[in-house]
């Protein structure tokens, strides 16, 4: 049996969930990570640092990461600036 759910690499990108990285100053003026992203399929893309090494190492009690998954980090503003944009339901 396969997993509940899986990623769709055939989706595109929708909207951005909250304010540009520039907006916010987390970043430089190049437009790169970190931001968060509303998939076509409704799914949620994050893109910031990968700490799966790092942070993967203290996991709390009853959380994994999947082989083929990645603990990544994104600042609190940017989350905190998401949030309007992420639906109830």
């Amino acid at each position: 049996m396969g997993r509940p759910w899986e990623a769709d690499a055939e989706t595109g990108f929708s909207r951005r969930l909250g304010k540009t990285p520039q907006e916010l100053g987390v970043t430089t003026d190049n437009p790169d990570c970190p931001d968060i992203w509303e998939l076509g399929n409704g799914d949620i893309a994050v893109i910031g640092r990968d700490l799966t090494e790092s942070l993967g190492k203290n996991l709390p009690a009853g959380v994994s990461i999947g082989a083929d998954e990645r603990l990544v980090v994104i600042p609190r503003s940017m989350m905190i600036a998401a949030k309007p944009d992420i639906p109830n339901v």
